[in-house]
């Protein structure tokens, strides 16, 4: 998908002040980083004396564009906002945003060479195809019912295969059931969770069915039933919904002046291949200019030789976030943001509702 660009309203400045704008740029010099810490007020604006809050100016330059989008994976920028705000999403991605995950294993036979607790805390992190959002929480004083507790069950049982060859060393020619997956687990429904599941698309599964859970031989047997409840990811890592969920700050590369011919191909090569580009100007000349600084590490190769000084400088632009999140499969990848978005609402109002709640009590301290 393309990129969507944004446009920054220009600042009005006081008589007196300077209308430049500095660039929210973090700045990357051979030996060390400056311009690391912002202890403006998100978005503000150097030489403006207005720095109050404003909704229109915030939306006007916010930006969210989605680069790339798999069945499991997801890259997008968030343009115009601050670290704080986006370290926030990132984190509330990774252990907020609530799932459902295996919590109790009761073991009725389990007689393979796996033992009972590593073989339940196998089964605990295997990711569950469960919408959260038609499960409630369990509550510690509250006993499993059909709104807070799905139900799954595994029995295997491991047996020769009858007719082989004797001199046949496959176990999968040999044994019948002698790797137990995920695919394995059978869904019990309880109560009215027939009705809430009722079409194959929502039904409670795993998102994989070839997790290998244990190996049998002949004779051996696991009989397991599971309770999965609703949980996060603060938690314990079963409830996460993200494999992975990070971000990056967008690389900043600025031409100074016009590489010489003789280094080009010098010049490129400290880049990651794509981030330089040569081409030739109209009187045949070769020059060098940056076509996608998206794909730069920022390794500072550049920096390192004298003859590029003074040719480059290179930054981080401090506002431009770029996320790559990989879902465990309980919600689609584009579901994150949202979902992440939704948790950080709610706990602004719970701020919010106990701001309030303080405020009234100390009014009423100072009548009485």
């Amino acid at each position: 998908m393309s990129r969507s660009t944004r446009s920054k309203p220009k600042p009005q400045a006081s008589e007196g002040q300077p209308t430049a704008r500095v660039e929210p740029l973090v700045h990357l010099g051979p030996e060390r980083v400056t311009n690391v810490a912002s202890e403006d007020m998100p978005n503000a604006t150097a030489g403006v004396e207005d720095q109050g809050w404003n909704a229109e100016a915030f939306k006007a330059q916010l930006g969210i564009s989605i680069l790339s989008l798999s069945p499991s994976e997801i890259e997008f920028d968030i343009i115009g906002i601050d670290a704080a705000i986006a370290n926030a999403l990132r984190r509330i991605m990774i252990a907020e945003v609530p799932t459902v995950a295996i919590e109790t294993v009761f073991v009725f036979n389990n007689t393979s060479i796996v033992q009972d607790e590593v073989l339940s805390q196998r089964l605990g992190l295997v990711p569950l195809k469960i919408n959260p959002r038609q499960i409630d929480f369990k509550t510690p004083d509250e006993g499993p019912t059909d709104l807070n507790t799905v139900v799954f069950s595994l029995l295997a049982k491991c047996e020769h295969r009858p007719g082989h060859d004797p001199d046949e060393k496959d176990p999968d020619e040999l044994y019948i059931d002698s790797n137990v997956f995920s695919g394995k687990l059978e869904w019990k429904p309880q109560g009215a969770q027939e009705s809430m599941f009722d079409t194959d698309a929502t039904r409670p599964r795993p998102v994989q069915d070839d997790i290998l859970l244990a190996k049998l031989r002949p004779g051996q047997t696991i009989s397991v039933e599971l309770h999965c409840n609703k949980g996060n990811g603060k938690t314990h890592a079963k409830w996460s919904p993200v494999a992975t969920a990070s971000y990056r700050l967008m690389p900043h590369i600025r031409i100074l002046k016009p590489i010489p011919e003789h280094l080009c191909e010098k010049f490129k090569s400290c880049f990651q291949p794509g981030v330089i580009g040569i081409k030739r100007d109209l009187d045949g000349t070769k020059c060098c200019s940056v076509d996608d600084p998206r794909r730069d590490t920022v390794s500072r190769e550049v920096l390192r030789h004298p003859e590029f000084e003074g040719y480059v400088s290179l930054g981080r632009v401090r506002d431009h976030f770029i996320y790559n999140v990989e879902s465990t499969g309980q919600y689609e990848p584009e579901d994150l943001l949202e979902e992440a978005c939704g948790v950080m609402l709610s706990k602004i109002q719970a701020v919010r509702a106990s701001l309030h709640e303080l405020s009234d009590s100390g009014a009423k301290m100072d009548v009485s």
